[in-house]
């Protein structure tokens, strides 16, 4: 899942934003000296990826990405499926979408400073910028992943996705709308941050 959905998925703390935000940039950083509630954020971070990954549902929808961008079709999937989670957000929330978005950003620049620095630059980037209203947009969608494309290291065709995307939409937004209530069952089943309540 991409920052929104894992933030959707957090509790309404700012520790536990940072946590859920540190799964995609915990290389290097030393797990065992992080607060608690950041380290239980961090562990519910790994528990929502590791389901989507296992989801069948998932798997076969990176199938419908034409062959020379299948190698990154987690990564557009992950952009795509917080673009649905704002497109259905009131199916999935009571609390208004631009509530819960600026309020994100507040707690997670509360904890900036404590962050890894490529998490600090992202982080700023995204309050700055607002991407999770970009994300409402298909036009936002494909500027994220064609972004990610320049970003990579080597030479690569994901550039472009945003055509697999718009080809098979429905399909895509089938499997969210399928998978994103088992997701969040999940979490809930597992409370990983049930203790967590420092602010």
């Amino acid at each position: 899942m991409n920052y929104l959905a894992h933030l959707f998925l957090a509790q309404n703390t700012a520790d536990s934003h940072f946590g859920n935000l540190l799964g995609d940039f915990r290389r290097g950083v030393s797990t065992e000296q992080l607060p608690r509630p950041v380290y239980l954020g961090l562990q519910n971070h790994l528990l929502v990826d590791k389901f989507t990954d296992n989801n069948e549902q998932v798997r076969q929808a990176k199938q419908l990405f034409s062959p020379q961008r299948r190698r990154f079709a987690g990564v557009a999937l992950d952009v795509l499926f917080d673009h649905f989670l704002i497109r259905h957000w009131s199916r999935f929330s009571s609390t208004e979408f631009a509530n819960f978005r600026n309020h994100a950003y507040t707690l997670l620049l509360r904890r900036q400073s404590h962050m890894p620095q490529a998490m600090q630059q992202v982080v700023a980037r995204m309050s700055d910028q607002d991407w999770f209203s970009t994300y409402a947009h298909l036009d936002g969608v494909a500027l994220a992943l064609d972004n990610i494309a320049k970003r990579i290291r080597f030479n690569n065709e994901f550039a472009g996705s945003i055509n697999d995307i718009e080809q098979h939409f429905e399909q895509f937004e089938a499997v969210f709308l399928h998978f994103f209530p088992l997701l969040l069952a999940h979490v809930k089943r597992h409370s990983v941050e049930v203790s967590s309540k420092t602010q």
